[in-house]
């Protein structure tokens, strides 16, 4: 086989798509070694909330690491434990907080990506002689590019975003040519405990938890006035301006008829969450935007147009680049609705990733929206 003798890691989850990776590493010759990071204290958790997530009494996370077990017994590979909730702490949750407390929506996976996934862990590998590390994401690298997995309801890239450059040389996507249905199908093959398993949902760290039950043991609720921005009105109470977001709809509790009502700004100062019943252009829809923590992985850095995510999920949107020393300047005439400052904007050419940033400001008309 023409990778025997190389030494792979291998971040084993507990889900089917990890599973399924280190099926094909092993089928292309690799030494695989499996490596379960734990990144969050579930038990300190539960016993905070009063009322944890239990299945059997055994947390999420624990279940996760014992079907890892099992499907690493299952593939003849070694598997590890390692811990990095101090870590997670120190570099993921703890940027989480801050950007809530400045009324920014916050995408701590990437983060976890950039400082755990393929730091941390890449450095834990290491240790453990490794040539490569791989991870179960939908994601593909050819010739120092990064490209979208072939899956296009499952690519990851925007998740991948922060990841430095000169890591992409020690990682390895293997799953990036497959579909999920494809995944799922070689995991049946080998008949895996977790073929069928759920895919994860939410933040990481939250998981299925109730997310303002959850927040409210680190964050104090300070609940405020909500606002109709368009009469000035008061008309309602918010719960604590970092559970909404911007364009969010359901949850206001506004009753009746006003549930057409849609978030459209904070102002921190004052503590007012602004809504609107009227047209979603008039605030939602922005032209251009501030981004700034560039992490560029092309060659090419004179690209002034391509296509942007401002949100997982998004359709791609033509845009302008204008460089300055430590942003850019993004231009998108057709206008896209409720680009929101802490989420990441991910710039694409065809299928390849070009690199992405933070959302700092949002801008109409070249002003900044002061709501925002």
């Amino acid at each position: 086989m023409k990778n025997n003798g190389k030494k792979v890691v291998i971040g084993m989850s507990g889900g089917v798509d990890s599973s399924v990776a280190a099926i094909l590493l092993k089928k292309e010759g690799y030494e695989v070694i499996g490596l379960f990071m734990r990144n969050w204290d579930a038990g300190v958790n539960n016993d905070i909330l009063g009322n944890p997530t239990l299945n059997n009494n055994i947390c999420p996370q624990e279940q996760d690491y014992n079907d890892a077990i099992e499907v690493c017994k299952k593939l003849d590979i070694p598997l590890k434990r390692v811990d990095f909730v101090k870590e997670y702490w120190d570099y993921v949750f703890t940027y989480f907080l801050d950007e809530l407390k400045l009324g920014r929506t916050p995408n701590p996976d990437i983060m976890c990506n950039k400082y755990i996934k393929f730091d941390m862990f890449l450095k834990e590998a290491e240790k453990l002689g490794a040539d490569y590390v791989a991870t179960g994401h939908y994601a593909r690298l050819k010739d120092g590019k990064l490209l979208r997995g072939i899956d296009d309801n499952k690519d990851q890239t925007y998740f991948l975003s922060q990841v430095p450059k000169e890591k992409l040389n020690k990682i390895l996507f293997p799953i990036g040519d497959l579909k999920k249905d494809e995944v799922r199908k070689i995991a049946l093959e080998y008949d895996l405990i977790t073929a069928k398993k759920k895919d994860s949902t939410g933040i990481c760290f939250i998981g299925e938890r109730n997310f303002k039950e959850f927040l409210s043991n680190y964050l104090p609720n300070i609940p405020g006035n909500i606002v109709n921005i368009d009469s000035n009105e008061v008309i309602g109470k918010h719960i604590g301006l970092m559970y909404y977001t911007i364009g969010q709809r359901r949850g206001l509790n506004l009753g009746g008829n006003k549930d057409r009502g849609f978030v459209v700004g904070k102002d921190l100062e004052k503590n007012i969450l602004y809504v609107s019943f009227g047209d979603e252009s008039k605030y939602l829809v922005s032209d251009s935007c501030i981004v700034d923590n560039i992490n560029w992985f092309s060659t090419n850095k004179d690209i002034t147009k391509c296509t942007a995510k401002f949100r997982y999920r998004q359709k791609d949107n033509p845009v302008e680049l204008i460089w300055h020393d430590d942003y850019i300047e993004v231009i998108y005439k057709q206008g896209v609705k409720a680009v929101t400052p802490g989420q990441a904007c991910v710039f694409y050419k065809d299928d390849e990733c070009l690199g992405g940033g933070i959302i700092k400001e949002v801008r109409k008309d070249n002003q900044k929206l002061w709501y925002l």
